[in-house]
């Protein structure tokens, strides 16, 4: 299991059920005895980039620590928990601050030191490396919706403030951070007489489709900070947050009744000020866009969840969008999408090059092609979301089933000569490609324990839950022949730590992964999209590639896509592009970090 926790859900808090000693132990946080305050820093604010940890207790002033909480700065969230007497803070500024709707979780330590447990298949949890591991954190918090942080606040904290730790959980194959969590040591930070230590942003990529990996990076902090003699681990989570306090508990974790306090802003609106609840119903392609506008100050009207319309409206200037279709993209252009076989003619004759193809016409002229090139891609010249495709045909008898399939989503179907290499999507707007990423076909990992077949449910049931029911793998003839071919049925137990892909085609819809390549595209792959997207005439536009390797200029076009999901491609800019195109000049908010803000 994995969570995915923002700011707003961030801190640890581990305790058993009441008892009097922990009533004793909470009350430090209510009505702290005075030599108890005197041996601890005061006024304890730390710097970690998305916003400021403020450590309540360390304020003999109340006044003083609702000042602190109103110097918070624009783009940023700020935290003040273990505040003596919450609700009278929150009185002395009701039109700035709000109680944070979340529960306090702990982690009390026994006296026997905690071992950190092996992680989970696949992944290691470690400490950072490298300045890029504190980007990489960047781009997991961007995927889970949270505030990111300046990179260089991450490193200065990691190598000057020793009471803040900071863990990724990485791939074992490509050393990819797929999770982080940072630990505040309460002891090191300001001499804290309870010994305790926090937990805060956990969060892990929604595409990563491994298991365990929160639970992996909490039981790597936890034992960590047993191993120091800290006495618990604290966390904050949403009240609403189901899947994150099973894990908690399940890990041991008690609710403390401690409470978080916040300044009212935009990032946080949400957690004080019901939304529409229509906006809650927008799926995750139309809602990365709302959640934009609504940063920058543009009016968002939902016109129709189901769909993912919506009105937004800034100043005289108003946009009907249908997730990242709007009304600037024309009916013409739409059409030309819509059709495959008009794409390729259109985008060959702007030099563009396609895969040998051919309209199937169903006799044997589709036989004789087949026997020509080999190999090749069954599809309806109309659809989406991969419906219809059948990819890696190779006998007449796999054509014969691959073109009635096809044919069950449209009459025209196309065939293409089979080009090697893998997926590649690059998201173009307005001219410019914004983002780039490999696609790839859905695969398990083994456990040694498992069947394939319940390997490949649980494996869907989490790209669902990462994708707000998007992306599933379907149990179908393909995968069952995708398996099949590797050797393999659903009843077998693939060994542990052994991938096997289960679907031929990369798209998501079909519980395909994706995977950033942004900083690694050669820029003539960045040209041949933005070629393909003129020439189509479509200003916002996903054009899929196949490349053997995307630092190369080899290629093959496949198709164009006139709705392209931009959440899919977090962290890299994609919505903030889109609403740059839908209104020009209009900035998002700043997120600045300059040297005062360094941890002392």
């Amino acid at each position: 299991m994995s969570t995915e926790l923002g700011p707003e859900h961030t801190m640890a808090d581990t305790t058993e059920p009441h008892t009097t000693t922990e009533a004793i132990t909470l009350g430090l946080h209510d009505a702290s005895p005075q030599h108890l305050v005197d041996a601890m820093a005061d006024n304890v604010e730390l710097e970690l980039g998305w916003g400021r940890l403020i450590f309540g207790q360390t304020f003999a002033e109340p006044t003083e620590l609702a000042e602190a909480l109103r110097r918070e700065g624009p783009g940023r969230r700020d935290i003040c928990i273990y505040a003596r007497e919450s609700h009278v803070l929150v009185a002395m500024a009701p039109h700035e601050l709000f109680l944070d709707p979340s529960h306090t979780y702990r982690l009390r330590f026994t006296g026997e030191q905690q071992e950190a447990q092996k992680s989970p298949v696949a992944i290691t949890v470690r400490s950072l490396r490298s300045i890029a591991d504190a980007d990489a954190m960047n781009r997991v918090y961007v995927r889970c919706g949270m505030v990111p942080a300046p990179t260089e606040v991450i490193w200065y904290n990691h190598e000057n403030a020793d009471a803040v730790e900071y863990l990724v959980a990485v791939r074992d194959d490509d050393d990819t951070v797929i999770g982080t969590v940072t630990g505040v040591d309460h002891e090191r930070l300001f001499s804290d007489p309870e010994q305790g230590s926090s937990l805060w942003t956990l969060a892990v990529d929604p595409a990563a489709s491994l298991p365990g990996v929160g639970e992996a990076l909490t039981r790597e902090l936890a034992g960590i900070f047993a191993r120091r003699g800290r006495a618990y681990m604290d966390l904050s989570v949403a009240h609403d947050n189901a899947a994150a306090i099973a894990l908690y508990e399940k890990l041991g974790f008690h609710r403390v009744p401690v409470l978080a306090i916040k300044r009212k802003n935009a990032i946080n609106e949400p957690l004080f000020t019901p939304i529409p609840e229509t906006v809650d119903d927008l799926n995750p392609y139309a809602r990365i866009i709302a959640d934009e506008a609504t940063r920058r100050g543009i009016h968002v009207e939902v016109l129709d969840a189901e769909t993912g319309e919506m009105r937004l409206s800034h100043g005289g200037r108003s946009v009907v969008t249908r997730e990242s279709l709007s009304e600037y993209t024309s009916a013409v252009a739409m059409s030309r999408c819509d059709d495959k076989r008009l794409t390729r003619r259109i985008v060959g004759e702007a030099g563009v090059v396609v895969p040998r193809g051919r309209l199937a016409t169903f006799d044997d002229g589709d036989h004789d092609f087949l026997a020509e090139v080999g190999d090749v891609v069954v599809k309806p010249t109309r659809g989406e979301q991969g419906k219809g495709i059948t990819v890696g045909v190779t006998t007449d008898e796999e054509l014969d089933s691959a073109l009635a399939r096809a044919r069950e989503e449209h009459p025209e179907v196309l065939i293409e000569q089979r080009a090697p290499g893998d997926d590649l999507r690059l998201v173009v707007i307005d001219g410019r490609v914004v983002a780039a990423a490999l696609r790839k076909p859905a695969e398990i990992i083994g456990t040694g324990k498992h069947t394939i077949g319940e390997l490949i449910e649980a494996q869907s049931r989490r790209r669902a839950a990462a994708t707000g029911g998007e992306s599933v793998i379907p149990i179908d003839e393909i995968t069952t022949a995708t398996v099949a071919e590797a050797g393999w049925s659903f009843d077998d137990v693939l060994p542990e730590g052994e991938r096997l892909r289960v679907r031929r085609t990369a798209n998501l819809h079909q519980g395909g992964t994706i995977h950033d390549v942004t900083a690694d595209v050669n820029p003539q792959l960045c040209r041949v999209a933005v070629t393909a997207a003129e020439a189509i005439g479509i200003p916002v536009t996903g054009i899929d590639l196949l490349v053997p390797d995307v630092t190369g200029e080899e290629y093959v076009f496949i198709e164009a896509n006139e709705r392209p999901g931009l959440a899919n491609h977090e962290p890299q800019p994609t919505a903030a592009a889109f609403i740059d195109f839908l209104f020009p000049g209009q900035p998002g908010l700043p997120q600045a970090w300059t040297p005062e803000h360094a941890p002392g």
